[in-house]
């Protein structure tokens, strides 16, 4: 009687440590000076902070930082090889806003992010869109043509999209850097907020497809 109790402890011990020692999800933010945290503290940056807020929920995560300075929707997909790893579960892709304030051709933006999308599902690895609006002084058309590439892809290719990355935050004062483009501390911790329910599903599909 007493080794029977004394096996099931032992069993139910090791699953509950297997169950614990679940490898965290390596997770790439592939984009620009927004998610590279341009003008903050490395901790700052959206990633860092991302990856903390997930961790206080006991979601682990071996986050890379993609982020580079004023990278475009093809620098992007031009170093998209080297910037996810193999072995890479998830990327969140926030690239298009220089596209957008240098008034490039949606056409190229779309391309651009088309490819990184098709190549990065045809390795086996999750995508999910972060989306960006023009600025409204290039008029309705480019504003039109622009703003659909986003939801447009994520229909396309079966992904998940967070419709605007700067929700919440973009032109308010209190909450961007002096140049009224680049969100503060406080402002990246909105945005890890309003993100975190969209960042939390697609982790969940992501664990759920694990073998």
């Amino acid at each position: 009687m007493h080794i029977a109790v004394l096996m099931v402890a032992l069993m139910t011990g090791i699953a509950g440590a297997g169950a614990q020692a679940k490898p965290p999800v390596k997770l790439v933010v592939l984009g620009d000076s927004l998610s590279a945290g341009l003008g903050l503290q490395g901790q700052d940056a959206f990633p860092m902070k991302l990856q903390k807020a997930l961790q206080d929920k006991g979601i682990a995560v071996d986050m890379i930082n993609a982020g580079v300075s004023g990278d475009t929707s093809s620098g992007g997909r031009d170093r998209l090889d080297w910037s996810v790893p193999e072995g890479t579960e998830g990327v969140i892709v926030e690239l298009g806003a220089n596209d957008a304030l240098r008034g490039l051709d949606p056409d190229v933006t779309r391309a651009a992010l088309s490819d990184i999308v098709a190549r990065l599902k045809a390795r086996g690895v999750a995508v999910m869109l972060c989306g960006m609006l023009a600025p409204p002084n290039y008029g309705g058309d480019y504003a039109a043509r622009f703003n659909s590439i986003y939801p447009d892809l994520a229909k396309k290719f079966d992904v998940p999209l967070y419709p605007f990355f700067l929700h919440g935050v973009a032109a308010d004062a209190k909450l961007n850097q002096a140049d009224g483009i680049h969100p503060t501390a406080a402002g990246v911790d909105i945005i890890v907020k309003n993100m975190m329910p969209a960042v939390e599903a697609f982790l969940g599909t992501i664990s759920g497809q694990r073998r």
